[in-house]
């Protein structure tokens, strides 16, 4: 066995204890992935080798916070792809408008930036008072910052270009108090919105969704959790609801393949069309709108 094999050994048992002690679940991600950010982790703590951190683990809860942020993916950005917030908001809005409410859940939103430029369309849409989104992530501390609002000056004035490509209304400073070289998203935003830790490897479903967004997520995740993953949406989706994936995400091959149609195949933007969630309540679920017109379009 050389070395390579034994690091891998190694990361297998490491991730092991990190599940049986303390239930975060990072077994099934994909293995070149994991296998980076635990020599991250390597480096961070000093540790000789994976096994050296694998005592830390099981005799304590001091490393845990360590651990869960560096295997933790939580790369975000507002308006991120904004063509894909301008698909959302000129196809799939006018859409979810014609039920009397809607539920959302983002999974997987990081440290909350797509969740508030979510709320933000919704609010220019004048749909959010028929909304309730449920925002959720593995890491807990990324959970509370995304609940806090609180974001770098500097990296939020970038996000206004992103913001005006997706079709922005207002100004996007007006969503944001600047203070001490910080901004703090406007309480508003928050109105609607639950945050909560969840995590997809190990945790259940979010029932009677209309819409769910996990974008760039599944892409580290190995077959075996994507199709867990997947499952968990279809069955967490009313039928006619909406599942928008990141756009290296395919439903290609999976065990839900089928349950599903393609609204943009480029955004892999998809609507339910067989399963066993409850049907929506609405008088124009079979309406040829905006997105009835994408589906023909696509034919994914």
């Amino acid at each position: 066995m050389d070395q390579a094999d034994v690091e891998q050994l190694e990361t297998t048992l490491f991730l092991e204890a990190l599940y049986r002690r303390h239930g975060y679940d990072f077994r099934n991600y994909a293995q070149a992935s994991i296998g980076r950010r635990v020599r991250r982790l390597m480096d961070k703590t000093g540790a000789a080798s994976v096994s050296h951190m694998i005592p830390l683990l099981l005799h304590g809860d001091g490393l845990l916070p360590l651990v869960v942020e560096t295997l933790s993916v939580n790369v975000s950005e507002m308006f991120r792809d904004p063509e894909f917030f301008a698909l959302l908001r000129n196809e799939v809005i006018p859409y979810l408008k014609t039920f009397p409410f809607i539920k959302v859940w983002h999974a997987g939103c990081a440290s909350g930036e797509e969740v508030y430029s979510l709320a933000m369309v919704f609010k220019e849409e004048g749909f959010y008072d028929r909304t309730t989104i449920f925002a959720t992530d593995l890491n807990p501390l990324v959970v509370e910052q995304a609940k806090a609002g609180v974001y770098s000056l500097d990296s939020v004035r970038s996000y206004t270009a992103n913001y005006q490509q997706a079709g922005g209304q207002a100004a996007f400073s007006d969503y944001y108090m600047a203070r001490y070289g910080w901004a703090v998203m406007d309480a508003s935003l928050r109105e609607n919105v639950t945050f909560a830790p969840h995590n997809l490897a190990t945790d259940g479903v979010f029932g009677e969704m209309h819409l769910i967004l996990c974008r760039n997520v599944l892409i580290y995740f190995d077959r075996s959790l994507q199709n867990r993953v997947l499952r968990l949406f279809d069955e967490s989706l009313v039928h006619g609801g909406i599942m928008a994936l990141g756009s290296k995400e395919s439903l290609k091959g999976s065990e839900v393949a089928a349950h599903f149609q393609a609204v943009n195949a480029k955004w892999r933007i998809h609507k339910k069309i067989a399963g066993g969630a409850p049907d929506m309540v609405t008088g124009d679920l079979d309406g040829a709108g905006p997105l009835e017109a994408g589906l023909e379009a696509c034919g994914e």
